[in-house]
């Protein structure tokens, strides 16, 4: 049939294109042809348009099976506007009422309907099986056909019944289309969907338009971003963030700071959801806030970046994330911030579901730590993760190949990798033979007799990271492989084999450092100060003696080192500005605050300085309202011990945050607790200590005042005397 009719030509009168864009045209002619086709093809390459014109060119109506209510409304009215007939395209799902419903049938059976997406769980639903084994089906359509895998970045249960259902229905020929999936993850496809003999159609999942940058996550992510944002004012873009909670706050941030932005996650309700979508694609707003549910097929060209705020679950999430940015070939930036706290927050969340799953999941969460980590083209780890290889030395469109890291010679390096691989009969992940390799003892290598093996301890010289570099690269450069179906056993290659009878040069690049930040505001003692400006730093700790001496206070009192470092970064000239700082807070900007603010006012007139203060990042209300409770609680004379079980916390954490209250200036009395649980004597013996005392360091006072007290003690007195003396 395909012989009779002139696609192009079909493709102009329909959809006024004149060419097919990559493999569009082979799989639309095999559809045609009445035969199977599996498609690979990435964000932007017109996976959509592969059954749209086969559906208008054949007899019947064509199903489409799609996972998302928005996708499928934003694609019916795509082809709605391509035709004069609005019954051209239907949707069948739970967002629908009786009457919709029907007309969408009546539709159907008077043969106007070409195209009828339908969600997997309304396919399911007997009345629908009944209805749609009276249609005349043309072909069926899987799209975001990795739904079905569960080793894919969003598996969906229901998507494993499809084929059974198709049985039942009645079979015509099948396309599974997908815009990423790995070996195994296509493999799975094809197995559940019967379809093993199908013709496969994969396009090259390079896309050269799209600049990667992976940056590390810490407290000033927010501004980071403000600041990005104002760069490329007028320009689309989508952040994704992996919980609603984020998604909400952080749209409330931009909002504050005069960006213009929407939130979009499952937890809105339909309305409101598809009103931001279309916001976004109206370009009524700049910015989209986004858990992953928002854009899978969304036809939005130019949206500039697409940014990460925490990092994903997988690289294939990743890929599909990032293929929404520059889909009209333009430019498109992909952040990603990245940092290990959020890799063991997402390994706790998989706690409590079953082994296989949480194995996968691990694995997962790996191959997306390698690739923040590794120093390697980005681009090329991205492509080795889909199969595809990529010969270039330099892709000059990643932060890596931008600004290369040092290369080692790692030969010798590599030959110990292979041989302890080998000595472990291949049958370990790459993390047990780095434990073997440094000799480290666990509970496992002891179990298995591995520290008895020749290689045990061969690699002391190194640390863990480095020949965690080194497995990640070998695996690039096709020296080991990964098995995959076994939860990532390592494997040597036959050119591993062959580098071990002869080794070559193998050079490594050390691999970018994503160490976790001390969370401990308190700068290092000794180190010099991390003020901006060290002149400003040290007239305002000048400042801080002369006042502290005039009002007989410990200097750290008045203000801590850390807040006087930010006020000398930041320049701070209005209150408001003031108890933005951290460590000051409402109460202290007001007591003690003005000749502070004269002095930087002076300073930054006398210097032309050019203050921040325009990307100051206007931060929200707390929603927690933890600290306010934990105000009014002691305010009515709860003991302590009690608000720290009603608020969940243990009892360390609970004095973390009224230490938190203090410090930043608000006066609170706890005397109540402290003559139940402390003797007078230890009070005042541990308030004169910090009288007297040049610092409030926790651990310098307990060695100065010795075994008598506690640390908590300590703690609690501490608190009564900087809200007395400095608030």
């Amino acid at each position: 049939m395909a012989g009779q009719i002139n696609l192009a030509e079909e493709l102009k009168k329909h959809f006024g294109f004149d060419t097919f864009k990559g493999n569009q045209e082979g799989v639309i002619t095999e559809v045609m042809a009445g035969r199977d086709a599996f498609v690979l093809m990435p964000t932007g390459g017109g996976k959509s348009l592969c059954y749209q014109l086969p559906s208008l060119l054949l007899e019947g109506t064509a199903i489409v099976v799609s996972p998302l209510i928005a996708l499928m409304k934003n694609q019916v009215d795509a082809m709605r506007n391509f035709s004069e007939e609005d019954g051209i395209a239907h949707f069948l799902n739970s967002s629908l009422n009786k009457s919709a419903i029907d007309q969408v049938k009546e539709d159907i059976m008077s043969g106007k309907t070409k195209l009828l997406y339908v969600a997997p769980e309304s396919l399911t639903k007997e009345e629908n099986i009944e209805f749609l084994k009276q249609v005349k089906i043309s072909f069926y359509a899987v799209d975001e056909a990795h739904c079905i895998s569960e080793w894919g970045h969003d598996f969906r249960p229901e998507y494993r019944r499809i084929r059974p259902i198709i049985n039942e229905i009645g079979p015509r020929p099948l396309v599974a289309l997908t815009a990423t999936a790995t070996p195994k993850v296509q493999h799975d496809i094809q197995k559940n969907l019967g379809m093993m003999d199908a013709k496969v159609f994969k396009s090259s999942f390079n896309r050269k338009n799209l600049y990667y940058e992976v940056r590390p996550k810490d407290e000033n992510i927010d501004k980071e971003i403000i600041k990005y944002i104002r760069q490329h004012k007028g320009k689309s873009g989508i952040i994704y963030c992996l919980s609603r909670k984020k998604v909400e706050e952080l749209t409330e941030i931009l909002l504050a700071n005069g960006i213009k932005a929407l939130a979009y996650h499952a937890g809105m309700d339909s309305a409101q959801r598809s009103g931001n979508q279309d916001s976004f694609l109206m370009e009524k707003v700049q910015v989209i806030v986004a858990t992953i549910a928002f854009g899978m097929g969304i036809d939005k060209p130019d949206v500039r970046y697409v940014i990460h705020y925490d990092i994903p679950k997988s690289l294939e999430g990743y890929y599909q994330e990032t293929g929404r940015g520059g889909r009209d070939g333009g430019e498109g930036q992909c952040i990603a911030f990245y940092s290990h706290k959020d890799l063991q927050k997402l390994e706790k969340f998989m706690q409590g579901k079953p082994v296989a799953e949480q194995e996968i999941g691990k694995q997962l969460l790996m191959e997306t730590a390698a690739y923040a980590e590794s120093s390697i083209c980005r681009r090329k780890s991205l492509l080795h993760y889909f199969g595809e290889g990529y010969n270039e030395e330099n892709c000059g469109n990643c932060d890596n190949c931008l600004n290369p890291k040092k290369q080692v010679e790692a030969k010798e390096l590599l030959s110990t990798v292979i041989e302890t691989v080998i000595a472990l009969k291949e049958k370990f992940k790459a993390d047990h033979v780095v434990d073997v390799i440094i000799g480290k003892e666990t509970s496992e290598i002891q179990s298995y007799k591995h520290d008895e093996l020749e290689v045990f301890g061969c690699g002391t010289d190194e640390d863990e990271k480095t020949w965690q570099t080194v497995i990640r690269q070998a695996l690039i450069a096709g020296y080991l492989d990964k098995d995959i179906e076994n939860y990532g056993l390592l494997k040597v290659t036959p050119a591993g084999k062959k580098f071990l009878d002869k080794p070559v040069s193998f050079k490594i690049a050390t691999d970018n450092d994503f160490e976790e930040e001390e969370e401990d505001t308190t700068p290092a003692k000794g180190g010099g100060s991390g003020a901006a400006d060290p002149e400003l730093f040290g007239m305002l700790k000048d400042l801080r003696k002369k006042m502290a001496k005039k009002l007989e206070l410990p200097p750290y009192v008045i203000f801590q080192d850390p807040s006087l470092e930010a006020m000398a970064t930041t320049y701070p000239v209005t209150i408001e500005e003031l108890q933005n700082i951290p460590g000051v807070g409402a109460g202290k900007a007001k007591r003690y605050g003005d000749d502070f603010l004269k002095l930087i006012k002076r300073h930054v007139q006398d210097n032309e300085i050019v203050r921040p203060e325009d990307l100051r990042v206007r931060t929200v209300a707390n929603k927690s309202k933890l600290k306010v409770s934990i105000i009014q609680s002691i305010d009515r004379k709860i003991a302590l011990d009690d608000i720290a079980e009603a608020k969940g916390l243990d009892f360390g954490d609970l004095l973390n945050e009224v230490e938190a209250i203090v410090y930043s200036g608000t006066k609170i009395n706890i005397d109540y607790f402290l003559d139940e649980v402390m003797d007078d004597d230890h009070i005042d013996d541990i308030f004169e200590y910090f009288k007297e005392a040049e610092t409030d360091d926790l651990s310098e006072a307990i060695s100065e005042l010795g075994t008598d007290y506690s640390e908590e003690e300590i703690r609690l007195v501490r608190i009564k005397f900087l809200s007395e003396m400095g608030n």
